[in-house]
């Protein structure tokens, strides 16, 4: 085991930095507060106020749909494109509910950006415009030609990355090794030992090795690993990050096998009750990002560590998200427009043709009469960004009263 930096903390000291790290990131902006408070939004959902809205077609959906969790992701053979990126919160349910909180997240940055009250508006027409373009084109035709140019710069710019470039990003320099400091924790005697069993597993292997140009039969060998302070509403939870050799790609620098692994907790997102949901919850991840995200599912394994679910998956370079904290008046319509249409084709391509007309007529139906945009869509961001705010200013106070009385140093 390496020798533990100053700035490292012991595995039980981790918890009570990861709570402190979580409210800062929360503190930083409302759109962060909304990115990372997702029991806040199902909560208002739960209650009755908000049960006009149209219940959609029995399909997988993100659960949490918002900005950050949309971006560039990569299949095993290479081919990228921007679909929904992070599946924890993913259950079979209502496609409304998607909608919404991909809605509160534009409208949180369209506020956090200063744009008009009437740059909003028109965002969330040109949202449900998108989404419902979805259902009235063949699923599987491209949408290229509708990317903005923000998107499309983020795409070129995935398509460009190496794995010399992954690993400066993930382990600053090109050494197999994990830089214990801020963002890589050591680990306990008996989770590194647990970590190399696992991956000495076929299946596991496997995993390591199903990327178009690596030997199928390739050795795997563990080179690192350490805990991975990552993420924000997730910090709390197992979060590990380990460096795999296949047949020396990543000693001579040619590759780089770059493992992380989740716990994968309950699903804060109400599901249909009737669903046939898997039961074990990285299981859940797994089938929903294969049904969702067919390119990052390809590449997702479920697995046990240290007596509970993780789900497994490969980083690679053109995985990114997309970055829309600040948006540019010109750009925020069809940016909106263009999320909506990757969301509508992850739900589309789960309906049979009769499941598709039908929704589509349902939100055609349920249009308001002064917005282009379903009434229920509108009424549930605006009292989503009321509750939200107050909400984000109280965690501000919270904060600040913690750090004063030295609680949150």
């Amino acid at each position: 085991m390496r020798a533990r930096r100053a700035t490292s903390p012991s595995p039980e000291e981790r918890q009570e930095k990861l709570a402190r790290l979580r409210n800062l990131k929360m503190a930083r902006s409302a759109h962060a507060y909304v990115r990372g408070n997702t029991l806040q939004f199902y909560d208002w959902l739960n209650d009755a106020a908000v049960r006009d809205l149209p219940q959609g077609p029995s399909v997988w959906i993100c659960g949490d749909c918002h900005t950050g969790n949309l971006g560039p992701v990569a299949d095993t053979r290479g081919r990228v494109e921007i679909q929904i990126r992070d599946l924890d919160q993913t259950v079979i349910g209502n496609p409304a509910h998607d909608l919404i909180r991909l809605a509160l997240s534009l409208a949180t940055a369209a506020r956090g950006s200063d744009l008009p009250g009437l740059t909003t508006v028109h965002m969330l027409e040109a949202l449900a415009d998108g989404y419902e373009s979805a259902f009235s084109r063949a699923t599987k035709k491209s949408v290229a030609s509708d990317r903005p140019a923000s998107v499309q710069l983020i795409l070129k710019t995935a398509l460009r990355r190496s794995w010399k470039q992954l690993a400066k990003e993930r382990i600053e320099d090109l050494r197999p090794t994990l830089p214990l400091g801020s963002r890589f924790w050591p680990l306990a005697p008996e989770e590194e030992r647990e970590l190399r069993d696992l991956f000495g597993q076929a299946e596991m292997m496997s995993l390591a090795t199903s990327l178009r140009g690596r030997d199928d039969d390739g050795r795997v060998t563990m080179l690192d690993a350490a805990y991975w302070v990552k993420g924000c509403s997730s910090l709390g939870r197992l979060r590990y990050a380990v460096l795999l050799d296949v047949d020396g790609g990543t000693v001579t620098g040619d590759d780089l096998c770059f493992m992380d692994l989740k716990e994968a907790a309950k699903a804060a997102a109400p599901g249909y009750a009737d669903a046939a949901t898997p039961r074990d919850n990285a299981e859940r991840i797994a089938t929903g990002a294969l049904n969702l995200s067919p390119a990052l599912g390809g590449r997702m394994r479920a697995a046990r560590l240290r007596g509970r679910s993780v789900v497994v998956r490969e980083l690679l370079p053109q995985d990114l998200k997309l970055d829309v904290d600040r948006l540019a008046q010109e750009e925020a319509r069809l940016v909106s427009r263009y999320l909506g249409t990757v969301v509508g084709r992850a739900h589309a391509r789960q309906m049979d043709a009769a499941q598709r007309r039908g929704w589509s007529a349902e939100l055609r139906r349920r249009r308001s009469k002064t917005i282009e945009a379903p009434l229920w869509l509108w009424s549930s961001v605006m009292e989503l960004l009321a509750c939200h705010e107050v909400a984000y200013l109280e965690h501000c106070r919270r904060y600040a009263t913690a750090m004063q009385g030295g609680k949150g140093k």
